[in-house]
């Protein structure tokens, strides 16, 4: 994830139809992981915690509220040539952890095995040594935990586990019981560290549902263009974005590093993930929260209905060649998910793309060359609100004349000219079908 504060140098890919730098974005400030020892590493051994069981004993020197901690349960691990053969008996893990993945700015992603059942997942492993990383967590924990239904194009959360001393707990949302959980909390809303043993970490496991066909860079640049595809993967991610606003959850990050590909139905299946940066906005307003609503706009009302659109976030985040005007001021709307959409529609549509800096990946997202820079193209409309965008660019492109008037309106300057997720999957349907 990318806290775009300030610049870097970036180069353009040749792919991309030009040369030259451009200005790019500091990472988080999360603290990068540590790489674990082994290959194979921790594996989890949890229940449900929906009734009380007695909990394990597991150190004789845990403190007081520790020990009145209920619903936790114990944690196994692996066996690892590197380690000796644990004194006692363990229950076996519940997953098999193969290989690592992924890796980000604030944790581990692997993949992994369902002993009892042999179904593939991906865990994620977060460690919650600080502030900012417990924020990142919670909100991705909060986002997923709020969908009430699935949605076969937003990556499924199948289950969440505390780790801490030796003990797994299940999460779940709003766990009053839980004095970890709530420690959590009230790190994250307040800053601060919690007092206690460096050599005991926090950690977070979130198991989901696998993607074995990589995310959206690595799908679409290692195929030839592919029309029939493209119209797919646009459907799918409008009715991804449309689905999550919806149900008011704004993601704040969309990129193609954070849209994944399934391939298990036999055609490649979207999946939106890392909702690391993401906001639930059900039932916020000015008095319980920092973001406010904005004129007109209310977080109340029978059955708790909410207009997105209407809640004025104020947190810069995101990855600078997908953020929209408005979001580096660090005042904007759900809208700014869809002008996120409207980059990646058009560099994926035209295979507009960079070489990044830090990564040398090649990454699609579209921008703006200002001489020997290329700039995003968001940080250009700000600075020119005035400037006209020439889509498509290449002069033999293939785009219809329904989805560059459909990008230009994602893509407006003002967000009160783009069409809300709604509007924007009906109308993609509509473009789609048409082509």
């Amino acid at each position: 994830m990318d806290i775009c504060d300030g610049k870097k140098r970036r180069q353009v890919s040749g792919r991309g139809g030009g040369g030259g730098g451009a200005r790019g974005c500091r990472r988080s400030a999360a603290v990068k992981m540590k790489r674990e020892s082994g290959r194979v590493l921790r594996s989890l051994t949890v229940q449900d915690n929906n009734r009380a069981e007695p909990m394990e004993e597991v150190e004789e020197e845990e403190d007081e509220e520790e020990e009145e901690e209920e619903d936790c349960f114990s944690i196994s691990f692996l066996r690892n040539d590197r380690l000796p053969e644990p004194a006692v008996a363990v229950s076996p893990p519940r997953y098999s952890l193969l290989r690592e993945v992924g890796r980000g700015s604030y944790g581990v992603v692997y993949e992994a095995v369902a002993r009892k059942t042999g179904a593939q997942v991906a865990v994620k492993r977060l460690q919650c040594d600080a502030p900012e990383n417990v924020e990142l967590a919670l909100a991705e924990f909060w986002a997923l935990t709020s969908l009430e239904n699935r949605h076969q194009n937003v990556v499924q959360l199948e289950e969440c586990v505390l780790q801490k001393k030796g003990l797994a707990q299940k999460m779940s949302h709003g766990n009053k019981r839980s004095r970890q959980y709530l420690r959590l909390v009230e790190t994250s809303l307040k800053g601060e560290r919690i007092p206690g043993h460096p050599e005991e970490p926090c950690y977070l496991w979130f198991v989901m549902e696998f993607c074995e066909g990589g995310d959206l860079n690595q799908y679409i640049l290692s195929r030839r263009p592919d029309p029939q595809t493209n119209r797919s993967f646009m459907r799918q991610l409008t009715s991804a974005v449309a689905f999550l606003h919806k149900n008011n959850i704004v993601h704040r990050d969309l990129k193609p590093d954070n849209i994944l590909i399934s391939q298990k139905s036999g055609s490649p299946v979207l999946k939106v993930a890392d909702f690391g940066l993401s906001k639930v906005c059900a039932g916020l307003n000015s008095k319980n929260c920092e973001e406010r609503p904005a004129a007109g706009g209310g977080g109340g009302g029978q059955n708790n209905i909410v207009n997105i659109n209407k809640f004025w976030l104020s947190s810069a985040c995101g990855s600078d060649f997908y953020m929209a005007p408005e979001v580096w001021e660090g005042h904007y709307t759900a809208k700014a998910d869809i002008f996120a959409l409207g980059i990646i529609i058009w560099a994926m549509t035209e295979r507009i793309t960079f070489i990044d800096a830090e990564s040398k990946r090649e990454l699609l997202g579209t921008y703006i060359r200002q001489g020997a820079e290329i700039v995003p193209v968001g940080e250009a409309l700000l600075e020119n609100p005035k400037m006209v965008l020439h889509i498509p660019q290449r002069a033999r492109s293939s785009m219809s004349e329904g989805l560059k008037k459909l990008l230009q309106d994602m893509l407006a300057v003002n967000p009160q000219d783009r069409p809300d997720a709604s509007q924007l999957e009906l109308r993609m349907g509509q473009v789609t079908c048409a082509a």
